[in-house]
């Protein structure tokens, strides 16, 4: 059948907010025109991330009723351990709270002041981690992945001869390791080719450079390999993830992803001197090694949501979500990422806005005029989030591309919802010279996109 439905069915249904344009324009300036600082109450589609927003299956819930609440090697963990090590094939495993808290303990254990880390692209929560440290993040995506609208595929692979030179220019003894996130989320949710890959860790292998994958999307990415790299077409999911992680030396990964949860994640390696550290700082941070910061319960869920994420038929499905919208914001001359990624739709927000520039943030005008429109909550993958400060008093350097990121909760809304998302971008094309530009008034040090506080100059 030509038709994708989805491979599931509904048993519990909750209410959207349904709002008004006043109610949003109040609720935005009490946010100070961060819709990251906005009441859930006060949304009506939420497609900000698609970290820890998925619904969970009737499996899941079930699995939560069988958490084993025990401070120390209980039988949840042991679930959760087995899961994990199946699909990664790692030899040390520890849970963590969440993604970020695995980047954490990794940067604090095997990073110093002045180390690199080259990355296809380096997402936020990863880039900051690096940061505080005193390390340098470096992204190496390929020419390929640059360009918006290319169609090719495989747009998230890292840059081989990039990757060469830096470790040439840095010295392989300032490299403690390299990083590949896969899907690349910063850059435009875009899959890494298993080559590419194998490629990359036998270069690394020359140099004694670990290999870790940000594997926050391992499934989505397998998926992307099983339809259009050649030799994997009648490969399993999970055969495709367990020859990815064999590549690696180690993964962290946040569970809110496609280990289907709303919370939790976990770093894997097989260096024992690098587990033995990872071990006594999570002590000191997170817990136990056998929960890590984790309720039993959420142990469970997540090794259940693991083993639902690499199902050929939902990630078929969210895919054709994914595709369905794109091909029609495209019919409708609204400038997206292609091809579309596995996880969101990512507006091109300098070319929606071309009368902003950088330094007016583009991506959060667009971003703001959505959920003033049609009570829609995204997220902005620019200047805001990745801009730098320029040397001296010279104001910032702009990121590389102005994005706004739609992201897909995983088994939440219909086709419905999303076409209500297409009808609020069509109607604010039309009218998109009265997006307004706006400046920081108020941010942190690190991660200041979270918290930031805005003020439109219009």
């Amino acid at each position: 059948m030509r038709t994708i439905i989805e491979p599931f069915r509904i048993k519990m249904t909750e209410p959207l907010p349904i709002t008004t344009r006043r109610e949003r324009e109040a609720a935005l300036t009490s946010a100070h025109d961060n819709v990251f600082l906005l009441d859930a109450e006060q949304v009506t589609i939420d497609l900000l991330t698609d970290s820890g927003t998925g619904a969970m299956s009737d499996r899941q819930w079930a699995a939560l009723m069988l958490g084993d609440e025990s401070y120390a090697g209980s039988p949840s963990w042991r679930h959760f351990e087995k899961t994990v090590r199946e699909i990664t094939g790692f030899k040390h495993i520890f849970p963590t709270h969440q993604g970020r808290a695995a980047e954490r303990i990794l940067a604090a254990t095997r990073l110093k002041a002045g180390n690199v880390v080259p990355n296809n692209s380096h997402f936020d929560t990863t880039r900051a981690n690096i940061e505080y440290v005193g390390a340098r993040a470096v992204d190496l995506l390929t020419p390929e992945g640059l360009d918006l609208y290319s169609e090719k595929q495989f747009k998230g692979n890292i840059d081989l001869a990039r990757l060469e030179q830096l470790i040439e220019a840095e010295g392989e003894e300032n490299i403690p390791f390299c990083m590949i996130t896969v899907t690349n989320n910063a850059g435009g949710g875009q899959p890494v080719s298993m080559k590419n890959i194998e490629s990359a860790k036998e270069l690394l292998r020359k140099h004694r450079i670990p290999l870790i994958i940000d594997a926050c999307r391992f499934a989505e990415n397998a998926y992307f390999v099983r339809e259009d790299e050649k030799g994997f077409a009648d490969r399993s999911l999970l055969e495709i993830a367990q020859e990815m992680f064999s590549l690696a030396d180690g993964a962290t990964m946040s569970a809110k992803k496609d280990g289907m949860a709303n919370i939790g994640g976990f770093f894997a390696c097989n260096d024992d001197n690098w587990a033995e550290d990872f071990r006594n700082l999570l002590i000191l941070t997170e817990g136990f090694p056998t929960y890590g910061g984790l309720a039993g319960r959420d142990l469970e869920a997540i090794a259940v949501g693991l083993m639902e994420a690499l199902d050929y038929e939902y990630q078929r499905y969210r895919h054709a979500t994914v595709e369905y919208m794109a091909a029609r914001l495209v019919s409708r001359d609204i400038p997206v990422v292609r091809p579309p990624g596995g996880h969101a739709i990512f507006i091109d927000a300098a070319a929606f806005c071309p009368h902003l520039a950088p330094c007016d943030y583009p991506g959060i005008g667009l971003v703001n005029a959505l959920y003033l429109e049609g009570g829609i909550r995204a997220v902005e993958l620019g200047s805001v989030m990745f801009g730098k400060p320029a040397a001296g008093d010279r104001g910032e350097i702009a990121a590389p591309h102005e994005l706004v990121r739609l992201s897909f909760p995983r088994r939440v809304y219909t086709q419905s919802h999303f076409d209500y998302v297409i009808e609020v971008l069509d109607l604010l094309r039309q009218q998109r010279d009265s997006i307004k530009p706006y400046r920081i008034i108020k941010q942190a040090p690190f991660l200041r996109h979270f918290t930031a506080h805005f003020s439109c100059d219009a």
